[in-house]
């Protein structure tokens, strides 16, 4: 059975850039491994991840929000082979948190911070059976670390363990792999 990973990450990467080569680098692992991409369905990482997983053979699904259309004029990008089509951006956002079995984070802003939190709050009150959350990169291990340095009596050690660091794609898979006991 085909694993259903979500890519959280930035709309705002273009061609070329690091973080869209790390997120191309991304999807071509995740595509290579057999692995289903889940992404927002548009431009940025989640172009670069769709890319990346379409030419290793992998399948792509886009969920797509027609709140975010009214708010930029923007379809699914050109690799998105499976489009999932949400009204709302909640109902988006629920979608990718809900609907896979496994997440993996790269570089973005608010809205990335806010499928983290939501997926990890989630996991931490066991409204959803365990799954992997992965974040790629020093950034959000740096982001993560002060979060518990400041808030530590809110942030149990229990609930910490949900979040999982890898420093590039290649781990993020592997370690995808372990948790789903492939090898």
């Amino acid at each position: 059975m085909t694993k259903k990973i979500s890519v959280f990450g930035g709309s705002m990467p273009k061609p070329g850039s690091d973080t869209y080569n790390l997120a191309y680098e991304l999807g071509k692992g995740l595509g290579s491994a057999g692995m289903t991409v889940m992404t927002g369905g548009y431009m940025g990482t989640m172009e670069a991840t769709s890319r990346g997983a379409s030419e290793a053979g992998g399948h792509v699904i886009g969920v797509t929000s027609e709140e975010i259309e009214a708010w930029r004029p923007v379809g699914p990008n050109k690799w998105v082979a499976e489009e999932w089509r949400c009204e709302t951006l909640q109902e988006r956002l629920n979608s990718l948190v809900e609907d896979c079995d496994g997440a993996i984070t790269l570089p973005g802003g608010i809205g990335t911070l806010l499928e983290v939190c939501l997926l990890w709050n989630q996991l931490a009150v066991d409204i959803l059976d365990p799954k992997p959350l992965i974040l790629i990169g020093e950034r959000w291990h740096k982001v993560m670390q002060t979060f518990y340095n400041e808030f530590g009596d809110y942030v149990s050690l229990e609930s910490r363990e949900y979040i999982s660091f890898a420093q590039d794609p290649q781990s993020a898979v592997e370690l995808l792999n372990h948790f789903f006991g492939f090898s």
